[in-house]
């Protein structure tokens, strides 16, 4: 049996190094990508990346049943198996990524019954206190070795780019007189400071991002370098130096990060330490592993409900007709599960809802779309189940949910951050509060059209607001791309009496939008009817909508910033950048 395990631990170590070593070389291609500004590199890029590892998970478990006889369960046999890769794990970099591998071949081969953490790893054995001790991820440079600026060009010398950067004696400068007037240390005597930075750049979409942080006896905050390419030559955008700035980076409504990582462990443990608020799971989602977050978040999920007692109900707002959404108030996500019966109203099918999950996930979500965790057969335990939630999810997913004794499984469902819905925060706000809700509302919408996606309901209650005020869209039953869409003008009536019918008197065909309509369904309410037209009345005329499909139609997409457009070092110092584009960097 021995050497049965040892050979079933090493192919599926073997299929996981397989899976790790495409990952990293389209990963390590984003770099030429952005030296020779094909954004569409890195976006199909990032896309394919995401698809790769199921692929290898497949590949892996058919290697191991064209290769051994494993078809009904051994739990001696797999207990030893799981020891002999742990063994394989000893002193390797990338040991909770190879665990979370196993764990996916196992549990696609195997039903969930044979599910325990004596054959897969529930709980990690990694310690990652240990690993990112051992493992060094960062370059360590010193202001008391010359001063600020000479720090700064040492830290722009040490990133390779074979395009030079447009003026280094420019940025340092802007980057240091923002440093001290910006960063909490910016007044601290040199000698008291050091900057670390990731030895490897982050790539995403059009920028190239140097993720650091200064230390000093006080603490630690970021220090976060975004560098754009401009006709060949780079050149430093800004300087992020506070937690909310490098969070709102980071967060779970962008696209993923191109990033190299040797040691994702150690990486993580850098980025924590510039994000302490961030769980861990979100963290390894921003760097593109996936299943690695989810593993993570189901740990996470596992610990908290074993140290709270609340219980799961139905999540506030107006009842979706297409997700059933349920929330544990204690917990900061919300869990949406497809219904089996949709209302009349929606002309679309489950497998329609998954496949436009998926295309959000593959998308540029340029902040405005939350990116959500799925899993399969999620066990809960049934005690921590209201029983009013009970009851409805008995009657609007009875095909997706059974009771196992003391547990409820449900075979498939979408977990992501929770929000407080638009429509609750425009009622219960100010008016002033109100204003800037709808403000972000309208720049959320035209940010999602320059991303060639066309929210399709855009009702206030598809859109949640998060604990930093901004405007994210959740509901993607009804998106589609810009270019699908026949945006038309209401044509006038013919006669009084197609004015006074209760129906159009014209034809309405499948991909027809009237965006003079919008105004009608969102609100009853005059005020908010009244601020929308004074802030964005383009959204209310099909014109504009054209125009924004030429746009795309073109390649021209309007500028998206994962920080405000007032700290660019181009909106200070205009003069200093002549005719640098002021490229959308998402």
């Amino acid at each position: 049996m021995t050497d049965l395990a040892q050979q079933l631990a090493r192919t599926i170590f073997t299929g996981f190094e397989r899976h790790f070593s495409f990952f990293q070389e389209i990963t390590r291609a984003s770099r030429q990508s952005f030296e020779q500004a094909d954004w569409e590199a890195i976006r199909q890029a990032s896309v394919e990346r995401i698809s790769f590892y199921d692929r290898r998970v497949q590949e892996a478990i058919s290697k191991v049943r064209s290769t051994f006889d494993v078809s009904a369960v051994d739990d001696a046999l797999w207990q030893r198996v799981k020891t002999e890769y742990q063994l394989l794990l000893k002193n390797y970099r990338r040991p909770e990524l190879a665990e979370t591998f196993y764990n996916s071949v196992y549990c696609k081969m195997f039903e969930r019954q044979y599910f325990d953490n004596d054959k897969i790893f529930i709980e990690s054995g990694v310690d990652r206190k240990e690993m990112t001790q051992r493992d060094r991820v960062f370059l360590s440079f010193h202001l008391k070795d010359g001063g600020l600026d000479t720090c700064l060009r040492e830290i722009f010398s040490a990133f390779y780019f074979r395009i030079p950067y447009q003026d280094i004696d420019r940025d340092v400068a802007h980057v240091a007189a923002a440093f001290r007037q910006r960063c909490q240390f910016g007044q601290m005597p040199d000698d008291v400071l050091r900057i670390d930075v990731l030895e490897a750049p982050f790539y995403r979409n059009k920028a190239a991002y140097l993720i650091g942080r200064v230390t000093s006896g006080e603490g630690v905050l970021p220090f976060v370098l975004p560098l754009l390419n401009h006709k060949g030559t780079i050149f430093v955008d800004t300087l992020l130096t506070t937690h909310e700035e490098v969070e709102a980076l980071f967060s779970f409504a962008r696209a993923y990060f191109m990033a190299n990582n040797s040691i994702p462990a150690a990486t993580i443990n850098f980025l924590e330490s510039i994000m302490p608020k961030k769980p861990i799971s979100e963290l390894y989602m921003s760097i593109g592993f996936h299943k690695q977050a989810k593993n993570e978040f189901y740990r996470d999920l596992l610990d908290h409900l074993e140290n709270s007692n609340d219980s799961f109900v139905v999540a506030p707002g107006t009842p979706g007709l297409v997700m059933m959404v349920f929330t544990l108030p204690s917990y900061p996500f919300v869990f949406k599960v497809i219904r089996d019966h949709f209302s009349p109203v929606k002309n679309i099918t489950p497998a329609q809802v998954k496949q436009r999950y998926m295309q959000v996930k593959l998308h540029d979500r340029v902040g405005r779309m939350a990116d959500t965790l799925e899993f399969s057969n999620t066990v809960l335990p049934k005690a921590r189940f209201s029983p009013e939630l009970l009851e409805q999810l008995q009657e609007a997913i009875p095909s997706k949910m059974e009771i196992d004794g003391e547990n409820v499984v449900i075979n498939h469902l979408y977990i992501e951050h929770r929000m407080t819905p638009l429509d609750i925060c425009l009622a219960n706000g100010s008016q002033e509060t109100v204003k800037i809700m709808l403000d972000d509302w309208g720049l959320a919408i035209k940010q999602l059209m320059a991303a060639d996606i066309f929210p399709g309901d855009l009702l206030f209650k598809n859109f949640g607001v998060t604990h930093q005020g901004k405007v994210v869209f959740y509901d993607y039953d009804e998106i589609c791309k810009m270019t699908e869409c026949n945006f038309r003008t209401i044509p006038p009536p013919r006669t009084p009496e197609d004015e006074m019918s209760s129906e159009p008197w014209y034809s309405v065909a499948d991909g027809d939008v009237f965006p003079e309509e919008f105004l009608i369904f969102l609100s009853a309410s005059p005020l908010i009817r009244k601020t929308l037209l004074q802030l964005h009345p383009d959204l209310f005329d099909a014109q504009y909508w054209r125009d924004r499909q030429q746009d795309i139609g073109r390649g021209i997409h309007a500028d998206v910033f994962p920080y405000s457009k007032d700290i660019r070092f181009i909106s200070q110092h205009p003069a200093a950048f002549n005719s640098t584009s002021t490229a959308s960097v998402g």
